[in-house]
């Protein structure tokens, strides 16, 4: 499809944002990386940062004595993904994906995977899952956009589209049918006109967007692309149905988003931060909203769906420079901002809509889009976040706990575009990654990627790190990955990869998935959780679950199902249950204290031995 009213001089930090990069690991694995991939520490010092000739070739001095090299580097990049790099053969996409799949067998044979974990599965997708969540139906939603290019050194995204081809996409992958094409299934997002003056009906082209959870299950989904000026901000304000399988449309948001990051706090409202605005790249907005606006219920049951129901604005500001803020509801009740800017930390008291400042984050520099992650809190839920990525050239991982920020041990390098997840255990486990936004250790739109940037992370829960297996492909900007309700991991994401790795460009299955089973899947037999109750919980309040293997119900956690983009994931929680009394097959737990403790919604509930392996979970919701 032909590209319509692209500007030919984009605002390069724009497009730099939409771009993404393809690349795949050489045939021949070098030394050292697979030193890493066998325990070795490996860092960036190993892979020295090389510009790519045809970015080279667009450098401009003045660029680069004004912003600097990193950031005139990344003008260059835009400016060469707009002329092109000519085609991309078939020949070259199946033959990068058998490298891909040989370097990984021979490097993860050396990986025991019950002290590992090991990736067991993969498989093609429909959809590129630039968003995902996991619904509590046990089905994963993953969305974007309708690709306007399919060779991978080009830009695959409608971001400088107006008109019907900048649309929006979505998928539901139910893991009960398997791994073929018919467990997929497409759920478009409804129809819209978009105030771009072409009135053309498409469907809503919310990629870029932010979102979070509803109490009842539901996902809110706020902002997407409104097309042009480098990326322009759509005031799209939508709600996904996971028990319907549809799509509502409200009244939109007073501004317009793009990169907005969403959160819901213990009132179950969700709150929408930052964003580029409708006037396009370059006009972040500070205005605060809320959904549902006061005045109107929040949706607790299955059957309410929110149907015209409008945000409202938060007394405070949030004047993030940089778009995707991470954001926190803690167990204080406060919600907390942590800017990529180091300087823009802050604290939201819902109460009094106001606005307090956080201690600057120590390490003084950007952090792109990387990953944080609130730490178990036990039965209270959790008091800190440990912030981690997005930061090239520094492995460190720093945690804010009452105010105050301390440095915890390091990753083995460092790394952006990563995702990192709570597991069932306690521990943590990062995937994806790359050296910048399109740039893989070789250059920005260099197809070929560091190994180390295909490796997982492991950290238990003494905070200690170690490298684990590695992944098929190498996914860095816009890749994803979710905790199922097996226990097993979800990864996807990353379009140009994607596309670069395609065995079929022809058919209609762009993206891919892999499955990752963590060490505990190794570890023995598994406890069981026969049944928890399917009518809302509420708080402090005690319930019966059965078990088939009482013996082996050491502890109860619950586990909130995750929605991210952009390694941006505003959901995630692990909270200890209390087992207050054992009657045979019967577990009496307590429910966590409050809605400071644990949001209300849906959860997945587990039951772990005493090493720590889980049952497969049961939903259960807090209310």
């Amino acid at each position: 499809m032909s590209r319509r009213k692209l500007s030919a001089a984009v605002s390069a930090c724009a497009v730099v944002s939409a771009l993404t990069t393809a690349t795949v690991l050489a045939v021949t694995a070098p030394a050292a990386a697979l030193a890493r991939a066998h325990g070795g520490t490996g860092g960036a010092e190993d892979s020295p940062h090389i510009t790519a000739p045809r970015v080279a070739a667009e450098l401009r001095e003045d660029e680069v004595a004004a912003l600097g090299k990193e950031h005139a580097e990344e003008h260059a990049s835009a400016r060469a993904a707009v002329r092109g790099v000519g085609d991309y053969p078939q020949s070259t996409r199946t033959n990068r994906l058998k490298a891909l799949t040989d370097s990984q067998a021979t490097i993860n044979a050396g990986f025991d995977p019950a002290v590992s974990g090991a990736f067991k599965q993969y498989f093609p997708s429909p959809e590129f899952a630039a968003h995902i969540a996991m619904l509590p139906t046990g089905k994963v939603l993953l969305f974007s956009f309708e690709r306007i290019e399919t060779n991978p050194e080009k830009e695959p995204a409608p971001t400088q589209t107006t008109g019907k081809e900048n649309a929006g996409r979505a998928f539901l992958w139910d893991p009960a049918k398997g791994t073929g094409a018919d467990a997929f299934t497409k759920v478009t997002p409804p129809m819209v006109n978009m105030p771009d003056d072409l009135n053309e009906l498409r469907p809503a082209p919310f990629f870029c967007s932010g979102h979070s959870f509803l109490p009842n299950g539901m996902l809110g989904v706020f902002g997407g692309n409104l097309g042009g000026n480098g990326g322009t901000g759509a005031k799209l304000s939508l709600v996904f149905d996971p028990w319907t399988e549809t799509w509502t449309r409200n009244p939109d948001m007073s501004v317009g988003r793009w990169y907005p990051s969403v959160v819901t706090g213990p009132d179950g409202r969700q709150l929408i931060m930052s964003g580029q605005s409708e006037l396009g790249w370059g006009t972040p907005t500070p205005v605060v909203e809320r959904f549902p606006a006061k005045g109107y219920p929040v949706p607790v049951a299955k059957t309410d769906t929110p149907t015209n129901t409008p945000v409202d604005t938060f007394k405070a500001t949030a004047p993030f420079t940089l778009d995707y803020p991470h954001l926190f509801s803690l167990r204080d009740g406060n919600i907390y901002g942590l800017g990529r800017d180091p300087a823009q930390q802050w604290k939201f008291d819902l109460k009094s809509e106001s606005r307090s400042d956080l201690p600057a984050r120590p390490d003084g520099k950007k952090r792109n889009y990387g990953s944080a992650v609130p730490l178990p809190g036990g039965v209270n839920g959790p008091d800190s976040v440990l912030v981690l990525g997005g930061d090239r050239d520094n492995p460190s991982t720093l945690k804010l706990a009452n105010g105050n920020w301390t440095a915890e041990k390091s990753r083995a390098f460092g790394r952006t575009q990563d995702d990192t997840l709570l597991l069932p255990d306690g521990t943590l486990m990062t995937v994806s990654g790359a050296y910048d936004i399109r740039d893989y250790g070789n250059g920005p739109y260099n197809p070929n990627a560091d190994l180390k940037y295909r490796q997982t992370e492991l950290r238990d829960t003494q905070g200690n790190w170690r490298l684990g297996p590695v992944q098929r492909l190498p996914r860095g900007y816009h890749s994803n990955a979710v905790v199922l309700p097996d226990g097993r991991v979800l990864v996807t994401g990353d379009e140009l990869q994607q596309l670069a790795n395609d065995p079929d460009i022809k058919d209609d299955m762009n993206g891919t998935i892999e499955i990752y089973e963590p060490a505990y899947l190794a570890q023995g037999n598994r406890p069981n959780l026969d049944r928890a109750p399917k009518t809302p919980i509420g708080y402090d309040s005690k319930f019966l679950v059965t078990t088939l293997t009482p013996e082996r119900a050491a502890k109860a956690v619950l586990l909130s199902p995750t929605t991210a983009t952009h390694s941006v994931n505003t959901s995630q929680r692990h909270l200890e249950l209390r087992v207050t009394s054992r009657a045979g097959t019967k577990l009496e737990l307590q429910a966590p204290p409050s809605a400071e403790a644990a949001p209300p919604g849906y959860y997945m509930l587990f039951l772990l031995n005493d090493q720590g392996v889980p049952s497969e979970a049961q939903w259960v919701q807090l209310t």
